[in-house]
């Protein structure tokens, strides 16, 4: 006697098997990609390793195995904590302004606006201009002789600032311009954000007498956690990487005072001929940049959670 089912697990067994063949067909477009990853930058990073244990010129095709001398280098140059600074102070000042004004324009921008639209497009534009032009851009307006701000400056003084020349405030001006840069970024994951926040939960905290500070800091706030994790991470890394910029507008400049650890890099190579020491400072660059945004990531993740 024919079971009556067995038509039905029939067909729900073809079924499977062709999801499972289906699957497979969707597996093999990784492939592509994987090859990418695998020849542009799991290939490089190993090759810099190598690099990093000889006292390769970056030219020569002749070098000797140095073994860890361009590691012990490091702790005893002078210049590295101050760029290490500089690192810091470009991921994690960049991360917090980018991430406050972001907020405050996401804010801005959910109101009534009749130009909200317009104005969401300007503070996004900088994204998709080059960090190179950027930073061009932006030292017209702050070089020495000639530049836009000194010439507001000789207006009051008889002397002009020289601001990109200053240890103190070149840090901090080309932080700024990193940051002017991509706020838009911060700016459009917060407004995502808010817009998936049901309207229901500020009618229910408004009829319990919440004003707009307590709506904020219990109903917005906790549920922007998650827009606030992905746009801190994103700055923050990018923050940490900050070249470009620093090459337009000061070259790293005076000596190391406003370097990052990748224009530092950049100056070994190309400037000092020091590939090895070069490939040092980039396997220390990644090191740093894993363990500090990692650490982020957890941490924020927990804020959700309790959130």
């Amino acid at each position: 006697m024919t079971d009556p089912k067995e038509p039905t697990i029939r067909a729900g067994t073809a079924s499977v098997k062709k999801a499972a063949r289906r699957g497979a067909w969707l597996n093999l477009m990784y492939v592509p990609a994987l090859l990418l990853f695998l020849v542009f930058i799991f290939y490089p990073f190993l090759r810099g390793i190598q690099i990093s244990f000889t006292n390769w010129d970056g030219y020569n095709q002749h070098y000797k195995w140095i073994g860890l001398e361009n590691y012990k280098r490091i702790f005893s140059d002078p210049d590295m904590g101050k760029i290490v600074r500089n690192t810091a102070i470009y991921g994690i000042g960049s991360a917090v302004f980018q991430n406050l004004i972001g907020l405050l324009y996401a804010l801005f921008l959910t109101q009534s606006i009749r130009t909200r639209g317009i104005v969401r497009t300007v503070i996004y534009l900088p994204v998709i201009i080059s960090g190179l032009i950027m930073g061009y851009i932006w030292y017209f307006f702050f070089q020495y002789d000639g530049g836009a701000i000194n010439d507001l400056i000789l207006l009051f003084t008889n002397e002009p600032a020289n601001l990109l020349g200053s240890p103190n405030a070149n840090v901090w001006i080309i932080t700024f311009v990193n940051t002017y840069q991509y706020l838009g970024i911060a700016m459009v994951l917060f407004l995502a954000g808010l817009q998936s926040i049901p309207r229901d939960y500020y009618e229910a905290a408004t009829i319990d007498g919440a004003g707009a500070w307590t709506r904020f800091f219990h109903v917005t706030w906790p549920l922007l956690a998650p827009a606030f994790t992905v746009s801190m991470v994103l700055n923050l890394t990018g923050g940490l990487k900050l070249f470009e910029v620093i090459v337009a507008m000061t070259n790293s400049g005076p000596g190391y005072a406003s370097a990052s650890m990748s224009s530092f890099m950049y100056l070994l190579y190309f400037g000092r001929e020091d590939a090895g020491y070069a490939a040092t400072v980039g396997i220390l660059m990644f090191v740093m940049i894993s363990i500090v945004s990692l650490l982020a990531l957890v941490w924020l993740r927990r804020r959700e959670v309790q959130a």
